[in-house]
């Protein structure tokens, strides 16, 4: 007992307390105790059973005394030392008076070892039963500490769930980007100088079209086209400026294939 209040106090001092008060070792630690008290109370019975056979010895050499005084006083009257005879007998009884109480002595002990011997079997039918549920309860507990280890890894598996709102979140930030990058893009082909930029290369790659077919007919690798007579339309004293000027830009760029209709006659 005060084994195991010093290593309380040992614990709590030194911030060990959940190590002591783990089951297992309470358990082992109530094993050792039970085979500590167990083999003190055997060495009880060894010591009461030793008293016992002192005192049977006890009773046997006294009976022994009480026999020969009894002998040698019959003896001593066969002789006819009556006198001897007596002070034997005297010396006798003395002894049969030690030996009565010694008996008692006897009967007391050879009860209290049977009782001490009843005991030690109960006690120890009752360790091998403690033992094995020491082994049982050991057993719960590690099958407990398994079960308690694979539910908290079950848990940091469903922590995941907040990894994938992560997840979810940023494909909606992608998805808004790119949502509206295609947006900036669409407005910008609304751009005035956007078309313009556009007109610029169609106009550009036309030039460079026609300078191409000059060279190569220069090169004489293709032939010369075929000259159009140039229909000219007359320009009546109707139309405005503006008009002259689209009718000569689709007369050069062959965008107007038919003749300008001019003012009646």
């Amino acid at each position: 007992m005060l084994k195991r209040l010093w290593r309380y106090i040992v614990a709590v001092l030194t911030g060990k307390l959940d190590e002591v008060e783990d089951p297992e070792i309470l358990l082992s630690q109530a094993q050792r105790e039970m085979q500590e008290m167990h083999a003190r109370n055997r060495e009880r019975a060894v010591q009461a059973i030793t008293q016992k056979n002192n005192l049977q010895q006890m009773v046997d050499d006294t009976q022994k005394r009480v026999d020969n005084l009894q002998a040698k006083a019959e003896l001593a009257l066969k002789r006819g030392d009556r006198e001897l005879a007596l002070q034997l007998l005297r010396e006798k009884q003395q002894y049969e008076t030690t030996l009565t109480a010694t008996r008692e002595s006897l009967a007391q002990a050879v009860e209290t070892v049977e009782s001490v011997k009843v005991a030690i079997r109960r006690e120890e039918e009752r360790i091998r039963t403690k033992t094995a549920e020491a082994l049982a309860l050991k057993a719960q507990w590690k099958n407990s500490q398994i079960q308690n280890a694979m539910h908290k890894a079950l848990d940091g598996i469903g922590s995941i769930d907040q990894t994938t709102q992560t997840f979810e979140r940023a494909q909606a930030k992608i998805r808004t980007a790119n949502s509206e990058s295609s947006a900036r893009a669409e407005m910008a082909k609304e751009r005035v100088e956007n078309r313009v930029a556009d007109l610029d290369e169609a106009v550009g790659n036309s030039a460079a079209e026609d300078e191409l077919a000059s060279l190569e007919q220069k090169l004489g690798l293709r032939s010369a086209p075929a000259v159009q007579a140039a229909t000219t339309t007359p320009v009546t004293s109707g139309d405005t400026d503006i008009d002259r000027q689209l009718a000569e830009l689709e007369a050069r760029v062959g965008g107007g294939g038919g003749t300008s209709t001019g003012t009646g006659a």
